[in-house]
């Protein structure tokens, strides 16, 4: 293959289907590849699809506390279930994720209540979880910076010894498309390929940098990055939970056992808004999008289900029901969170105090203190 075959001509999209890994078809349909073998029984499969579901649910509920005022922001992760699901459920107890601000499938994963998220995102909290009990990093908003301490970490590991021991772990980065044009990123890429470090780079590749796409960012597929920095890459269908299962977990394995980083393009979409803040209307077209929902990821484990007999109506309506009602207590549990004490936010700022902290403390004080007086 050519590079202008991969790129195509200038103004010319390039191909229609790019090569990538893929186990599932958007129809539904089971496939194989010799590098990436994958077994799964009945009752994973039916445990994947109710994680899409529940974490679309989660998503959807978020989005409209946003529309209504309850959030002062939400990053869609919708589109990308199959990435995040698919990778997530491929991690081990040892190992750490590093995300940005739209990981909230592999929080799932992790066992983080998705009310950390939303008090995140309500302005209440500055996560609230811990990301030793769960494995998973608080969330990042600097683009691209996370890829640098989860390479720093990694490197860690690898001074403790424990790599192809039953408790190594290894770390796994989550970026965009996007991302990929950061200089962290790009220096974290070197970092782990001279050090070797046990690392996997996972880029969720939604074709859109907020309302740049894909061509502002490179000329050649993601995926081939990784061979300029001297470790493996991959593209896979991020649409396909099958896939981004198995080549997560290949990746993650081969990192415990000190063979160094590998860089996975997970191929997909975001089928909303960059953000809540985001109109996609006044910068991609309809067409695109309804291309796109012909690969719904989970519309293509639902038809594998239902192709193989291995679930029925009953089940899929339990499922949706779940999620509803999840979604409902969640409503109520985010509308219930307390509101903090307006000077808290000086609070755990510096270790000890901090003459500028103090008199902006004062300050900030004495403007709360202003509308006391006013109302008597």
């Amino acid at each position: 293959m050519t590079i202008d075959s991969v790129r195509g001509a200038p103004g010319d999209p390039g191909p229609a289907e790019p090569e990538l890994v893929q186990l599932l078809t958007p129809e539904g349909q089971r496939v194989e590849h010799p590098d990436y073998p994958l077994e799964l029984g009945a009752d994973e499969v039916r445990a994947l699809y109710r994680d899409l579901v529940t974490v679309r649910r989660i998503d959807l509920e978020a989005v409209a506390l946003t529309r209504q005022g309850e959030l002062g922001i939400w990053a869609s992760l919708l589109g990308q279930e199959a990435a995040q699901i698919g990778s997530g459920r491929a991690l081990g107890e040892h190992d750490m994720v590093f995300p940005t601000y739209r990981e909230h499938g592999v929080a799932w994963c992790r066992d983080v209540d998705p009310l950390n998220l939303l008090g995140l995102f309500r302005g209440v909290n500055h996560g609230g979880w811990d990301p030793a009990k769960y494995g998973f990093h608080l969330y990042t908003i600097v683009i691209g910076s996370q890829t640098l301490h989860a390479t720093g970490y990694a490197m860690g590991i690898q001074r403790d010894g424990v790599l192809g021991t039953p408790s190594a772990g290894a770390t796994i980065a989550y970026f965009g498309d996007g991302a990929t044009s950061q200089g962290d990123v790009n220096e974290s890429f070197v970092f782990a390929s001279v050090f070797n470090a046990p690392i996997v780079f996972f880029c969720q590749n939604n074709q859109w940098a907020i309302s740049e796409p894909l061509e502002k960012q490179t000329r050649i597929p993601l995926y081939r990055r990784a061979q300029g920095y001297g470790f493996p890459g991959v593209r896979v269908d991020g649409n396909d939970v099958f896939a981004c299962l198995a080549v997560t977990r290949k990746a993650l394995e081969a990192a415990r056992t000190g063979q160094g980083p590998t860089f996975i393009e997970a191929y997909t979409y975001r089928m909303g808004a960059h953000t809540t803040t985001d109109d996609p209307t006044r910068y991609r077209l309809k067409a695109e999008e309804e291309a796109w929902k012909l690969k719904d990821p989970i519309e293509r484990v639902k038809a594998y289900l239902v192709r193989g007999d291995l679930a029925d109506s009953a089940f899929f309506e339990e499922v949706e029901a779940d999620a509803k009602a999840m979604a409902r207590e969640l409503r109520a549990a985010c509308l219930a969170l307390p509101d903090p004490e307006p000077l808290s936010i000086f609070e755990n700022v510096y270790a000890e105090p901090h003459p500028l902290m103090t008199e902006e403390q004062e300050q900030f004080a004495a403007y709360l203190a202003s509308f006391e007086e006013a109302s008597r």
